[in-house]
């Protein structure tokens, strides 16, 4: 097991500590949110009583096949606790999320839920957001022109010639859950994340991005030998 492995388990394992019995529980995407989902179903076999809702088809998937009770949003919203990973986070609790491809529903399950407690290890701390390519989840119609728009808007606020690359998965446009390509843009240093998602937000055709600004309320952070707490003032 390589150390960033182990540390992806310590911080899934902390995160069981959060979850109560009888709870509506969000299960996020990606392989730390994974890791969390296989040390839960133990919980649950013992006799732990929980509804869940995944944030992608992949993590209903392995739930399922875990013994997991799964319902849908619109029939438990809202949820006591989500527990999800990230991509990248700072020390603000601000987070670029989205890797995976599923920010669309990880984000509509965020802001369901009483609590986001995100789990990540040392690797995705950030003294500021923008290392990690951002995505941006768009319409299949008129890509190109969003894209267009994307630059521009990044370009208005300081960030030119970012490059914008349209996902791809074995030759061919990645396709999200939902059915939506998504641009992946490398900003290298984001000088203002609150700002850049409004402007994101506002430009048609756009389904949704992968900052998730002021939503985390704790973040658990593994390194070697210990998880750090980091609770929202």
């Amino acid at each position: 097991m390589t150390d960033q492995t182990a540390f992806k388990r310590a911080v899934a394992a902390r995160a069981l500590e959060y979850v109560q019995d009888g709870m509506k529980l969000g299960l996020g995407s990606g392989s730390t949110a994974e890791l969390f989902v296989e040390l839960l179903a133990p919980k649950v076999r013992a006799g732990q009583k929980l509804l869940c809702v995944p944030t992608s088809e992949r993590t209903a998937t392995l739930a399922r096949k875990l013994g997991l009770t799964l319902s849908t949003l619109d029939e438990l919203a809202p949820l006591d606790l989500t527990i999800d990973g990230a991509d990248e986070a700072d020390r603000n609790l601000d987070l670029i999320k989205g890797g995976g491809g599923m920010l669309l529903r990880e984000k509509i399950v965020a802001s369901a839920s009483r609590k986001l407690i995100v789990i990540a290890d040392e690797t995705k701390m950030v003294p500021r957001l923008g290392k990690f390519p951002l995505p941006v989840e768009v319409t299949e119609f008129g890509h190109k022109t969003i894209a267009r728009h994307l630059s521009e808007a990044f370009a208005a606020l300081g960030h030119k010639n970012v490059p914008l690359n349209l996902r791809q998965k074995d030759g061919v446009s990645f396709k999200t859950d939902s059915g939506n390509l998504i641009y992946d843009c490398a900003f290298g240093a984001i000088q203002n994340a609150p700002k850049l998602a409004a402007a994101i937000g506002a430009i048609p055709g756009v389904v949704e991005h992968g900052l998730f600004i002021g939503m985390a309320s704790t973040l658990l952070i593994a390194g070697p030998g210990e998880v750090e707490v980091i609770h929202r003032t």
